[in-house]
């Protein structure tokens, strides 16, 4: 006769074991990741290989370079440098300068992470930040942007990829603006399915809403990100356009247009999910979300620059400290003293 399991199992100590580890969860975003670089080559060619793969080898030269000699090799087995050179990559334009994409991802790490106390104590997002250095420093080279399918094929480049450091890069023939440039400034509106799939202008993050989405839901099944973040910026953006339109359709862009255009799914699924750089609480995220899509809109609406999901999680960013901090849950058995 079979025995019962006991309805009470004693173990000994560990009792709670976790699989998740810093390694792990960093290949997974970088799997997530895939499908859309993926993606990136096939609209830019061989141009996107030589700014995604610049910007990876400045992040993990950084990596190396200051990291202590004793846990030098445990820093690049993480594979934080690498995450952080492939999503700041993936915001950069195709026709970048190599040494500008190295230099970013460089400085990403430098000043992003390692200036801070290394991994888990930056505030800001690393790969956004190195993105902000280069906007700051090289703005006529960050807001040049080419249109896809380059002649010649997959392993023709730019002509702004093989220019010399410090030097003035030609300027590539044939260039596009962005969808949201379009509508800012020429209130012409792209066809929704080009910005699903990537027919577009823009940085190699966008080439593919879709499939920046499926890597979303791939994180989520795999319990790497809080759904709250990215659900809550795309719902904030989604309400924001909506309410907007209700004034006028023809100027304000629709729902869809402002969640499928620009870097919003990259930086929302991918971005303002780091787990440390966002709030640790569930309120929190809400808070950090709902700030980050608002910002979002009021810069793509109202301010001067067509984009803001840049500076959007670099304020909210700025902000965690504070949303942590003011949503704490009470400790269990102390509450608020009364005054006598």
């Amino acid at each position: 006769m079979k025995q019962r399991d006991p309805d009470l199992l004693l173990f000994h100590a560990p009792l709670l074991r976790q699989g998740m580890t810093t390694p792990k969860a960093m290949r997974d975003v970088i799997i997530a990741l895939l499908p859309a670089t993926g993606a990136s080559l096939w609209f830019f060619g061989l141009a996107a290989a030589l700014v995604i793969g610049s910007s990876i080898a400045g992040a993990v030269l950084a990596e190396w370079l200051f990291a202590d000699r004793a846990s030098r090799g445990e820093s690049l087995r993480d594979a934080t440098g690498i995450l952080t050179g492939l999503l700041l990559g993936l915001t950069l334009p195709p026709g970048l300068p190599m040494w500008m994409a190295f230099l970013g991802g460089f400085v990403g790490i430098a000043l992003g992470k390692v200036i801070w106390g290394g991994l888990g104590h930056n505030l800001f997002n690393p790969a956004l930040l190195g993105r902000a250095f280069l906007l700051a420093t090289f703005p006529i080279a960050m807001t040049t942007w080419v249109s896809a399918h380059p002649e010649g094929g997959f392993f023709s480049v730019y002509a702004g990829n093989l220019a010399l450091p410090f030097m003035q890069a030609q300027v590539d023939g044939v260039t596009s603006a962005t969808p949201l440039g379009l509508l800012k400034f020429e209130q012409e509106v792209t066809p929704l399915t080009n910005l699903m799939f990537g027919k577009i202008g823009g940085s190699l993050g966008e080439t593919n809403g879709v499939l920046l989405l499926l890597g979303g839901i791939y994180l989520w099944l795999r319990r790497d990100l809080d759904w709250r973040i990215p659900v809550g910026i795309l719902g904030t953006v989604v309400i924001f356009s909506a309410f907007l339109g209700l004034f006028d359709a023809e100027r304000f862009p629709t729902p869809l247009f402002s969640v499928f255009s620009g870097g919003l799914l990259l930086g929302a699924i991918y971005m303002a999910t780091d787990p440390v750089t966002s709030p640790v609480t569930p309120r929190g995220a809400w808070i950090f979300a709902i700030g980050t899509g608002v910002l979002v809109m009021l810069i793509r609406v109202f301010g001067g620059l067509p984009e803001g999901v840049m500076y959007a999680i670099l304020l909210m960013n700025a902000a965690t400290p504070l949303i942590d901090r003011y949503t704490q849950p009470r400790v269990f058995g102390h509450g608020i003293e009364k005054e006598s």
